[in-house]
């Protein structure tokens, strides 16, 4: 690939925390030269210790912004403002920042940066670590087709990438961002339950674990609508049904309705600046 495709590009990640180290590595092990990805980290020990780990080069923010193609935007929300003062003056409209900062919109860089920077907001969830994130790719008002795949690319090095219009962020963020959450709350009351049940506790955890593996598998790989699945494993006055009875019988269908809507509403919340 010449310096047009992504593998000759230089990639920087500023602000290297649990995320950024995971695409690193991701991207990495998907075949990306050490010798075009750069890192910063507020502690320089930090830096060095990547820089150490993956063959990186660790530079400060000001020499990333003057030297890379694509600026990976993974610090804290509330420190982006900081983060952006810092590398304004080096930015050029040349080049591609994808923030992954949760809520915080692409308009809030684009005013903070060159006239006609293209902005790509992602938002990854945490199984980015294991390679199996959902990562939720939109493109600012400068951003076109180049930039969105470069992100895909980026970011499918550790799993699945969508595009979706900015507009559906705040759902997104409560559907996947959230979304492992809820899993294991799940995961959590039904291992009690198994315990309830007279099962040890690790015996009851690794009952629901791989039922809970096996499931995603097959909702994934089996192209079935999740009824369909369900009902397969729903025999007539059996035992399944009179657990999906009680399920119906205390709303939890409904609670979680009302929670993803509350999740969306706090994710609203937080990117208008809320508190």
């Amino acid at each position: 690939m010449g310096s047009s495709g992504a593998h000759g590009q230089k990639i920087a990640f500023l602000g290297t925390g649990k995320i950024g180290e995971a695409l690193l590595s991701g991207l990495l092990r998907a075949g990306k030269d050490p010798a075009d990805v750069l890192v910063t980290a507020r502690r320089p020990e930090r830096a060095a210790e990547l820089a150490d780990r993956y063959g990186v080069v660790a530079v400060s923010n000001a020499e990333a912004a003057k030297l890379a193609d694509t600026l990976i935007l993974a610090v804290k929300p509330q420190d982006m403002g900081a983060l952006l003062e810092e590398l304004a003056p080096h930015v050029g409209a040349d080049r591609l920042v994808i923030s992954a900062a949760a809520g915080v919109p692409t308009a809030w860089f684009e005013e903070r940066l060159a006239a006609g920077t293209p902005v790509v907001r992602v938002m990854p969830n945490t199984p980015v670590l294991v390679d199996e994130g959902m990562s939720v790719i939109s493109a600012g008002s400068h951003a076109g087709e180049e930039h969105l795949a470069r992100a895909e690319e980026i970011f499918s090095s550790v799993g699945k990438a969508l595009r979706l219009p900015e507009s559906q962020q705040d759902a997104a963020t409560a559907l996947s961002g959230s979304g492992p959450a809820y899993f294991y709350f799940l995961v959590e009351a039904m291992t009690d339950a198994g315990i309830l049940l007279g099962l040890p506790r690790q015996v009851a955890h690794d009952l629901i674990v791989q039922s809970a593996i096996g499931a995603s598998v097959m909702l994934r790989d089996s192209g079935e609508h999740p009824v369909k699945l369900r009902e397969a494993v729903t025999s007539p006055a059996g035992t399944t049904i009179a657990a999906i009875r009680e399920l119906e019988n205390h709303g939890v269908r409904a609670a979680l309705l009302g929670a993803l809507e509350a999740a969306r509403d706090r994710s609203r919340e937080l990117a208008s600046g809320g508190k």
